[in-house]
């Protein structure tokens, strides 16, 4: 049966055909340039068509763009997060580092003689008991430590070693109820003697009569008497004055300079001939020493 698509010319006819017509138009575009405006036509008739078809392709590489980015900029926030941690626990490192260091600086340039030997020592222990007052640092024996030695901070007198071991040392603070240091006033030169109460923030002047002319804000520093402290470093200020004629010497307190709550750095003073065999003489020495000051 004979259908309309088998009428016309056979297949090989017409491939010739098509093949003589294919042939005669690129030699007439390459040639005279017949389709150029067709092209131009062709090409914008087309685009539309093109970047449709482009379109997935460009979704594609859109959104693996953006989850690659999405994935590095996780990973960025993730990294300058553990930096700023880093930091913050190096600033602060570096934060107790520069205390500490401004601590030693007004340590070293604690006034000393010339001939006064000094050295730095650390805070190991504080002494837990209400009743004494006493503290160890890690200077002993091995470091040339000896019985009665001065101790001070930035501030002022702190106390003085009462044990000596070979790697620590003991020391009794002048607030401590059985120490006494003798001490003049910067206003006036008079003598006394410093005895520790049992607090860190108050020391008292033993005996002193009403007639004395002692003031509030009175600085009072070592007077160098009994040998034990050298002559001139800063021990208190007079913080209250007393006078009850019903008793028969004034109260006198002060406070002392150095800072006994918040000690962490200390300074070791030898003098300029030492032999070593110092010993700690507590209360007994200071007694001696204010007998002698009430003498002068």
């Amino acid at each position: 049966m004979d259908t309309i698509f088998t009428r016309g010319p056979s297949l090989i006819s017409r491939l010739i055909l098509a093949l003589v017509m294919s042939v005669a138009l690129i030699i007439a575009d390459s040639k005279f340039d017949a389709f150029q405006s067709s092209r131009v036509y062709m090409n914008s008739l087309m685009s539309p068509l093109q970047y449709l078809a482009n379109l997935p392709s460009v979704l594609l590489s859109a959104s693996a763009q953006r989850l690659t980015s999405h994935e590095d900029l996780v990973e960025e926030n993730q990294r300058l997060t553990n930096q700023v941690l880093l930091m913050s626990e190096r600033l602060q490192r570096f934060d107790v580092l520069q205390s500490e260091n401004d601590q030693l600086r007004a340590l070293l340039d604690t006034p000393a003689k010339p001939d006064v030997r000094k050295k730095v020592a650390e805070l190991m222990a504080v002494e837990n008991s209400p009743f004494s007052q006493q503290i160890v640092i890690n200077k002993g024996a091995l470091d040339d430590v000896f019985l009665s030695q001065s101790v001070l901070d930035d501030r002022g007198v702190v106390g003085q070693v009462m044990e000596v071991g070979t790697t620590n040392s003991r020391v009794v603070l002048i607030t401590d109820v059985t120490h006494a240091v003798p001490v003049r006033s910067v206003r006036n030169n008079i003598r006394f003697i410093a005895s520790g109460t049992g607090s860190l923030d108050e020391l008292l002047l033993e005996h002193v009569p009403h007639s004395v002319d002692v003031e509030v804000g009175d600085i009072l520093v070592t007077s160098g008497l009994g040998q034990v402290f050298p002559e001139g470093y800063p021990v208190a200020q007079v913080s209250r004055v007393t006078r009850d004629e019903s008793r028969p010497f004034a109260i006198v307190a002060a406070t002392p300079l150095a800072r006994l709550d918040r000690l962490k750095y200390l300074l070791l003073l030898w003098p300029e001939h030492h032999d070593g065999e110092a010993e700690f003489d507590g209360v007994s020495t200071a007694g001696d020493e204010g007998q002698e000051g009430e003498n002068d």
